[in-house]
Formats: structure tokens, sequence, C-alpha cells
């Protein structure tokens, strides 16, 4: 792929950062650990969506007091009937053991664990008319947030409030009209739930959804709802965007308000969002995200394109040139975009362009190199144990107080969990710090890392475990880039290989989300 690289009239400045050639080989597992990252934010441009007099006539006004303790919730029959089947689902478990293989149903009434949930936004909002579905980790006051588990929403109590993630979208005018389901406590990038079943995937059918915000992405993908909500720890919306071929965004770590959401590791959890245009994925921003902090006051001008090469090489062949000819495809609007970036209001003196400039991420970078770090399949490592040391601490009393009847995969990474070490995860914090600080380097204020967003299409349901483990390290060495230095990624449609859709990645500097989501709609929309 030829790189372009201009510089503004204002100026130039040194080059971005030398690449070279890259391995590949997969490590091993090892115990790792993490800490919190810090947090930032920006502010966000409205984006408003038209909706349609018949959209308009179905919302209405709520109280203050709606939003703070109640919403209208699903009728007693619906609650009678998602009672009946998490009961079903429980003494299920009990009784033959999870199911596998061939028993996994692949239906739609596997994207809902409660279809029938509608909460009318507040009239005259901002997203007036648009749907959304909710992720069953998601509290919504006098409901039971299932958290993808029966036995887990049988031994919790009701909501006594709406998350603010929900009630954001619901005072800006958003309905909701579903709860989704999801892969047992968001422990998984699969879909498949062995309790509740596998969202079908519109896009691809016979395929898996990508989990863990398997029912919401389904929900958009298939056309039912504008938005769907998700939350996105180690690629949760990232993943099933890709497969399902819509749009998703995996904020800047902190930027959306976690209360009320069910934690799986808190230092990586973030609110996502699916949509089915760019227009909604920027108007869910203007409403979600957090306004700006002291150190992120200023928006980000992302002029710097850079290809990450060793990213590329964990995919697919087929996948990676699909990838790259799409790329290629809007090289164009890359460059009148970016130049128009570089001479605006607001752009700093020596400001650089770069259009699909390539780089590396983890190989060439003697200080990453040093730490055993040189490879993005080394990463893995460092995420999958960090992640697991905090899912442990989160909800190891209750694994072991309830020893729920977990799914194949689900299982057998909490009992990874369970063993632990507190040397282990001490050793590996220093292993994160170090990948963030690099990572964050590379990008800067104004880069943006272009990378696939997962190996290749979506697996078929029902792939052997063995063969899903090898996926896994490919696609969680892709997705844990962002997850480990706190920054916003989304996958952008478009590309298919096969007929199959493959999503496009990018990051961009912890902050930029904004920035980061007008220039996909720009280039990619």
């Amino acid at each position: 792929m030829r790189a372009l690289t201009l510089r503004s009239r204002l100026g130039s400045q040194p080059s971005h950062r030398p690449s070279c050639s890259a391995s590949s080989g997969v490590a091993a597992p090892t115990a790792a650990s993490c800490q919190p990252l810090l947090r930032s934010s920006l502010p966000a441009p409205y984006l408003p969506r038209n909706p349609s007099a018949a959209s308009r006539a179905h919302s209405h006004r709520h109280s203050t007091a709606c939003f703070r303790n109640t919403v209208r919730t699903m009728s007693a029959a619906a609650e009678a009937s998602t009672a009946a089947s998490t009961a079903a689902a429980v003494a299920g478990s009990k009784s033959r053991g999870v199911p596998t293989g061939s028993e996994l149903q692949t239906t739609w009434a596997s994207t809902y664990i409660d279809g029938s949930l509608r909460i009318e936004g507040e009239a005259g909002g901002p997203l007036t008319g648009v749907t959304v579905a909710i992720k069953d980790l998601f509290d919504v006051a006098g409901q039971k947030t299932g958290f993808g588990n029966p036995v887990w929403r049988d031994s919790h109590q009701r909501a006594t409030a709406t998350c603010p993630a929900v009630t954001r979208l619901l005072r800006a005018g958003a309905t909701v009209t579903g709860r989704t389901h999801m892969d047992e406590l968001a422990y998984s990038l699969n879909g498949e739930n062995a309790h509740y079943g596998v969202p079908p995937n519109p896009a691809a059918p016979g395929r898996i959804p990508g989990g863990s915000s398997s029912g919401s992405a389904t929900a958009v993908a298939a056309g039912h709802v504008d938005i769907g909500l998700g939350s996105d720890t180690g690629g949760s919306v990232r993943v099933p965007a890709s497969y399902c071929g819509v749009w998703g965004v995996r904020p800047t770590h902190g930027r959306v308000p976690l209360e009320g959401a069910r934690p799986l590791a808190p230092s990586f959890d973030t609110v996502g969002w699916f949509a089915r245009t760019p227009d909604l994925l920027r108007g869910g921003g203007t409403v979600l995200l957090d306004p700006p902090g002291p150190s992120t006051a200023h928006p980000h001008k992302l002029t710097k394109w850079l290809v990450a090469v060793d990213a590329f090489e964990l995919a697919q062949p087929e996948t990676a040139a699909a990838l790259r000819q799409f790329l290629e495809a809007r090289r164009g609007r890359l460059e009148g975009h970016l130049m128009g970036a570089s001479s605006g209001a607001g752009a700093a003196a020596g400001t650089e362009v770069v259009v699909l400039g390539e780089t590396h991420i983890a190989m060439g970078n003697t200080a990453l190199s040093a730490a055993g770090l040189g490879a993005l399949t080394s990463w893995l490592d460092v995420f999958r144990v960090c992640q697991a040391g905090e899912i442990w601490r989160e909800h190891g009393a209750w694994v072991t107080a309830h020893a729920p009847n977990f799914g194949p995969g689900i299982r057998e990474r909490f009992d990874m969990a369970s063993r632990i070490t507190p040397q282990e995860w001490e050793a590996a914090a220093s292993k994160r710090a170090l990948i963030t600080r690099e990572v964050r380097a590379l990008l800067g204020s104004n880069t943006v890392l272009v990378v696939p967003s997962a190996p290749g299409p979506a697996p078929l349901v029902a792939t052997p475990p063995a063969t899903l483990d090898a996926w896994r390290t490919s696609l969680i060495s892709l997705t844990c880039v962002a997850g480990l230095s706190g920054s916003p990624q989304i996958s952008v449609p478009g590309a298919t290989v096969g007929g199959l859709p493959v999503g496009l990645g990018l990051i961009g500097p912890p902050g930029s989300d904004e920035a980061l989501m007008e220039a996909a709609g720009v280039v990619f929309g």
C-alpha cells in the first residue's frame, strides 16, 4: 500500500515511527495483571437524527423522578414468561448439564431475554424516534438484571434504579425496545450462550454473532433497532460489530459511566454501542460520552493514519487483503478529510498529514522488546491474566457460593481466573503500564492506528472449542491493544470476504472519541 506524506503550509515535523518486519508466533499464556487507567474526555458535538412523524408519536414526557428511580417495565405477563424461561434454564442446567454443539439453538428468541420491554424516551430530545436495545447487564429500575446466566438472575434482587447510560438515552428521547441476551457474565467473545442459545447473525447465517454483546449486535444488524447498547472489555462490541457488519465503538475507558452496569474487569470495562449508520453512532456518543476533562479540553486533529503491519499479520490473508482494498478505495476521501483537518481552525503550526503510512505497534520498539513484549501475541498473556485477576476479585465469591454450571469455554476461563496469584498479578501490572505508555506515545494526540477488527469472518456456530481457542489467540491479540491502553476504537463495516463481513478497526488517542467517529463517518460513511 503506497503511503502519502503531506505537510501543511504551516510547517513540518518529523515523520512517523519507522516500520520493520514482524513475526507472529503464538506465545503460550502466562500469568499477568493490570492497573486502572487514566480517564479522559472531550466535548461531544451533537448530530441529530430526523425522526419520522410516526416515530415521534410514540414518545412522551417523563418526569424527573421517573429517571431517578423508576421507568415503565415489562408487563406482568412478560415478567412471568421471563421468570419461567429462567427457571427452566436453571432446572435444565442442573439436571442434564449445559448443551453443547448441535444442541445450541440459533433462533430469534435467542436475541432477547425480554423482547416486550418498552420504555419511552422523553419527548423532544435529540434522539427522539431512535430505538435502542440494551444488553442484559444494564440495570433498569424494577427489573432483574440477568447477566447472561439464569443462576445469576435467580440469585439477585430487582434493580432499584436505572443505570446512567440507559437514563441518558431515555432523556435524549430514545425509546428502549428490548433487553438482549449476552454471553455468561460477559466472559466470551463468541455469542454462544449454553443456557439461552445463539442469537442469529443476519449478515452471516449459520455463523456466530460474536459476544459478549451478541443480542444487541444482532438486533441492530437485523434492523430491529437503530442503536444497540453493549459493553466492551476485551472486544465485546468491536468483535460482534465486525462479524455482523455494523458500526461499533469502544470509547475511551472511563468516558461513559459504568454505575448500574454489571462489571467484568473494571479497569477494562467500557459502555459501547452499535449503530446502523455512522450518524447514529455519533448521535449515541453525543448523549453517552461524559463532557471534557481538563486534560482533554481541546479537540483532536487526527491527521496521521498509520496501518499497523503487525496487526494485519494476525489476520487471515484474504481478510488482510480485503481490508487493504477497502482502505485504498477510500484513499481520496481520506486525503481530502486530512488536508481539511490540518489547515482548519485549531490546527497547530507544523501539522503533518500522513495518509496510510505503515508502522508496527509492538515489533521494533526497544523498550517493549526488552520486556519480552516485542510481538502483539505476547500482549495476549498480559491481557488474559490481568483481566482474569480482576474478574475473580469481582465474581469469585459468587461463583464459589453458587457453583453455576457455566457453558464450555467460560467454565475453563473462570477456573483459570481462580488460580491467578498475587505475585502474577503484580508482575503483569508493570508490563501493562509499559504497554500503555508505548501505545499512547505512538498515538500521540493526532494518530489513528488502522487494524483489523478481527482475524476474519465469524466462525461457524458450534465450532469445536479447541479451534475457537486458536482463533481467540489471534483475536485477543488484536483487540487487547485498545483495551490495555484505554484507547477508543471503532469497527467500520464495509469490507467482505466471500460475502461475509469483516470490520476495519480504527484506534485513536484516549479522549479522541468524537474526532474518531467524525472522521470514520466522513471517510467510510
